[in-house]
């Protein structure tokens, strides 16, 4: 892997591929892991050569998105940089970002700054960007949530976009990128954002429409409509707003911990209680997927709150 010259300590950069799997060190990085570090990472293709076990080890931090920013802190000659991602917040580990390692071919220099033309998001589960209108797939599956820059107008159902490290436009189907919201979502459409990553398997460190956990679950859904949540789901209770048990309506959070541990789960609350019935959406590792369930007696036993964003 070649390090790009304009990768320093103390600037910022931008992913350049789909999803990119931040880890806890280039150390940690095993066998199975090898599709997640190609160019471009075939995510799909690594979280298939996982076993239960391995979907859940604990060497993932998170996944950054194509056009992520990160600030970089440290580059290395073996090609592995040392980044914080600047939009995922993680107070208590670093109040500049969430810190952890990719390899550095992942990232590319920030754009110049140009016109200010509004933010496209991708709407869809899962795009490809092609090289020209109907023409070869230049960068597959980007996800939803992802942020792109619009290089242009639609032309027979494509729209033209910039993606970090190349210098001419890639055509997404017009269809899968919507304008940024400018207001603030109701709750209900992010709700509703989340309601199609159902079945979706649990990845440990997922924040991808690859496969997910449960605060990257409430990240990304969030991040569909322009709002920024931090990345763990203590952090996301720190950044939300308490409601008395009882007042809560789809789309706020609850939030789980085991008696003086600790929050450790978070699930989106998925229709008003009724009396002592409660449900939610959430990326259950149980099970290893997204579920919408009613609390089972054991999540009742750990529920400590209800918050809104």
């Amino acid at each position: 892997m070649g390090v790009d010259v304009e990768l320093q300590p103390g600037r910022e950069a931008v992913v350049r591929v789909p999803v990119a799997i931040l880890w806890t060190a280039p150390e940690a990085v095993r066998p199975v892991d090898r599709p997640a570090l190609a160019d471009p990472p075939d995510i799909a293709a690594w979280i298939g050569g996982m076993d239960r076990d391995q979907q859940v080890g604990d060497c993932v931090l998170s996944q950054l998105l194509l056009g992520e920013r990160v600030l970089v802190t440290e580059v290395h000659a073996d090609g592995w940089a040392h980044v914080v991602a600047r939009d995922q917040p993680a107070a208590r580990l670093d109040p500049r970002g969430y810190p952890g390692w990719l390899p550095a071919a992942q990232l590319a220099a920030p754009p110049g700054t140009g016109p200010s033309d509004s933010p496209l998001v991708v709407d869809a589960t899962l795009t490809a960007l092609r090289a020209t209108p109907e023409g070869p797939v230049a960068l597959p599956a980007v996800v939803l949530g992802t942020r792109l820059t619009p290089a242009g107008r639609p032309v027979d159902g494509w729209r033209p976009v910039h993606v970090p490290g190349r210098a001419d436009p890639l055509w997404a189907p017009e269809g899968d990128v919507v304008p940024l919201p400018a207001e603030r979502p109701a709750t209900k459409e992010v709700l509703a954002a989340a309601e199609r990553l159902r079945d979706l398997i649990y990845i440990w460190g997922g924040v991808s429409s690859h496969g997910i956990d449960c605060s990257g679950l409430v990240h990304l859904a969030w991040r569909r409509y322009g709002v920024t949540l931090p990345r763990d789901a203590y952090d996301q209770a720190e950044a939300t707003t308490p409601l008395a048990l009882g007042e809560e309506r789809p789309g706020d959070l609850y939030f789980f911990a085991r008696p003086g541990r600790r929050i450790h789960h978070i699930g989106i609350v998925s229709s008003e209680p009724h009396g002592a019935v409660r449900r939610m959406l959430h990326a259950c590792y149980l099970q290893r997927r997204v579920v919408e369930e009613q609390l089972p007696p054991e999540r009742e036993a750990t529920l400590v709150g209800v918050h809104r964003v």
